[in-house]
């Protein structure tokens, strides 16, 4: 009589839910959907979970059988929300449950509840209601749910060290792990992309900015120091201002350059799907926010060999080595930074050894494929996994790429 072979059960990945306010064109959402789409599928299994809705953004995941759940949540406090999100983690049963940024931070008391889940919290950066992370309201539910969270990913060193000195968590609880930037999609080359009649010559120098057009970005102070160059009539004819997204700034910013007669000068594209195309047709790329975490766009820039002008906020001096790739100045300062625009776009070799230097600290330390093992490692450390699988990296006959403005 033969003995009966009793195969091992192949188990299924953990669950990971990722829980988040929407998924709409931002620098969180796309560091999240590159994450799991870069992620070996047989390691871990994915859910999204939006407070409110997704946004057109789920088309760019491309890692099979990843669902994405809106809750619908109404504006102020909408106490249904709990609710659905309860029942909705108590149906899926995920090993871990990941929030992000301050709008899905509470969410933690409800995944708290859930027996055996591990919790994770990420900060990628803050809004314009706390751009330093001084809100006595906000830190109170910071610190009063500090407790539940088992470990803090912070996207930058400036977010990390933040976590420890006013948030009061360990340090044990906190890991900083940067974003990468897909640098196939990303290099630099020439642009091959349509443009406004006359808008580029050879001659011209183009000064450019990608990102979400709200108030925290501060494109108005970048329109404001572009006036100030061009009232030099050596630069009259010389420059020209490329402003790449939307969202809810975009009339005031139309307005702006009207009132400054700046509209031969300027070119606002909108939301762009041709972001390494627009990109190369830069000579210098701008950053002007009032805060940032580590900014996706520019490590876009970076990978594309550009110099940088940013302000002097959150991850970007992390980025940025003041007189090596780049220049950082004061925020909310038009004259600050037209001033270090035009010595720098006076100085070509200095331009071209800046874009060079940030083309080789970007392939030196922002690596896609390491973000997403360092994120992965969080989540096994977490639930005692020794046994390591690959990383899956996007080819470029994948799906289209998930860089977006933010």
């Amino acid at each position: 009589m033969s003995e009966k072979v009793i195969l091992p059960v192949k188990q299924a990945p953990p669950l990971v839910a990722h829980v988040i306010y929407a998924l709409g064109t931002g620098g969180l959402e796309n560091g999240l959907v590159n994450i799991i789409n870069r992620a070996a599928p047989e390691r871990y299994h994915h859910v999204i979970i939006c407070l409110t809705r997704a946004e057109g953004f789920e088309s760019r995941i491309t890692a099979p059988n990843v669902e994405v759940i809106s809750l619908h949540k109404r504006p102020g406090h909408d106490l249904a929300v709990y609710w659905r999100l309860w029942r909705t983690l108590l149906s899926l049963r995920p090993a871990i449950v990941h929030t992000r940024n301050l709008a899905a931070l509470e969410m933690q008391a409800i995944a708290a509840l859930i027996p055996g889940v591990k919790r994770v919290h990420g900060e990628h950066g803050r809004d314009i209601h706390d751009i330093d992370g001084s809100n006595k309201k906000y830190n109170f539910l910071r610190k009063a749910l500090r407790f539940l969270v088992h470990r803090y990913i912070a996207v930058s060193q400036d977010l990390a060290q933040w976590l420890i000195d006013v948030i009061e968590v360990p340090t044990a609880k906190v890991r900083q792990i940067y974003n990468g930037v897909d640098q196939q999609r990303f290099s630099p080359g020439p642009a091959n992309v349509s443009m406004p009649a006359g808008f580029v010559a050879d001659d011209v120098q183009v000064i450019g900015t990608v990102g979400r057009l709200a108030e925290v970005k501060d494109q108005l102070t970048l329109i404001q120091a572009f006036h100030q160059l061009i009232k030099d009539p050596l630069l009259n004819t010389q420059l020209r201002l490329l402003i790449v997204g939307d969202g809810p700034m975009h009339q005031t910013l139309c307005d702006k350059i009207e009132d400054l007669d700046l509209s031969e000068y300027i070119w606002m594209p909108g939301d762009r799907e041709d972001i390494p195309e627009l990109l190369r047709l830069m000579d210098v790329f701008v950053l002007p926010s009032l805060g940032e975490g580590v900014s996706n766009t520019l490590l876009e820039a970076m990978a594309t060999g550009l110099p940088l002008v940013a302000t002097r906020v959150g991850g970007n001096p992390e980025l940025i080595e003041e007189g090596v790739n780049g220049c950082l100045v004061p925020v909310a300062d038009p004259l600050a930074l037209a001033h270090s625009l035009k010595a720098l776009l006076e100085e070509p070799q200095t331009l071209s050894l800046y874009g060079e230097k940030s083309l080789n600290k970007v392939r030196q330390s922002f690596d896609w494929n390491r973000t997403v093992e360092e994120y992965l490692t969080v989540y096994d450390q977490l639930l005692g996994r020794t046994k390591q699988a690959p990383v899956i990296t996007e080819t470029m006959s994948d799906k289209q790429s998930t860089s977006g403005s933010v």
